[in-house]
């Protein structure tokens, strides 16, 4: 019986060894591609953050991070899958690929508004029209541009400040540049 046993062990452990054998390149080819994917996307971040610091130079450094790391993301995701797929395991990688795109629509799907809120942000943050300091209509709130965010803007109404989300901003506005048509305007709001 232990005679049976030793042979079962013995022979698993020269089917491991063959199989790590026939392995072999897969894995080191591998391990070369994770090294060479990676000095190349260090390089293609280091581009995009370059490229992002001269096309957006007065922006605040917290929206080219949030693009960088949008590429990262991607980049690396797309390394791991074609690690995957180069070391045997392409049913995995594909069944990550497809996995991944349903996470992704979920969360398009669940954060919509919020994505909203942030593209018209930068299209807020980059128009020369709408600054801190302009007095602004927008909807029913007629107020002086404190601050511009990425997912909102405050203005201050009256003392108080009221924070509105941009994709409701950006919908429509309105500069106000004469004072009689500001009171005209806050005047309309009270009545």
């Amino acid at each position: 019986m232990f005679a049976l046993q030793s042979d079962i062990v013995t022979q698993a452990f020269f089917d491991f060894v063959a199989n790590l054998r026939t392995a072999l390149p897969a894995i080191i080819s591998g391990l070369v591609f994770l090294l060479l994917a990676g000095m190349l996307v260090k390089a293609v971040l280091f581009v995009v953050k370059l490229v992002l610091k001269r096309t957006l130079p007065g922006e605040s450094p917290v929206y080219r991070q949030f693009v960088a790391t949008i590429v990262a993301v991607f980049l690396w995701f797309a390394v791991g899958l074609s690690f995957l797929s180069i070391v045997g395991l392409e049913d995995i990688a594909a069944s990550l690929g497809t996995a991944a795109g349903f996470v992704a629509l979920g969360v398009s799907y669940a954060t919509s508004s919020m994505i909203a809120d942030a593209v018209a942000g930068v299209y807020l943050l980059r128009d020369p029209d709408f600054m801190p300091g302009d007095t602004v209509e927008a909807g029913d709130t007629t107020g002086v541009v404190d601050t511009i965010e990425l997912r909102k803007t405050r203005l201050l109404v009256d003392g108080d400040v009221v924070v509105r989300g941009n994709a409701e901003i950006e919908k429509k506005w309105r500069k106000l540049t004469d004072a009689d048509e500001i009171a005209e305007r806050e005047e309309r709001v009270t009545s």
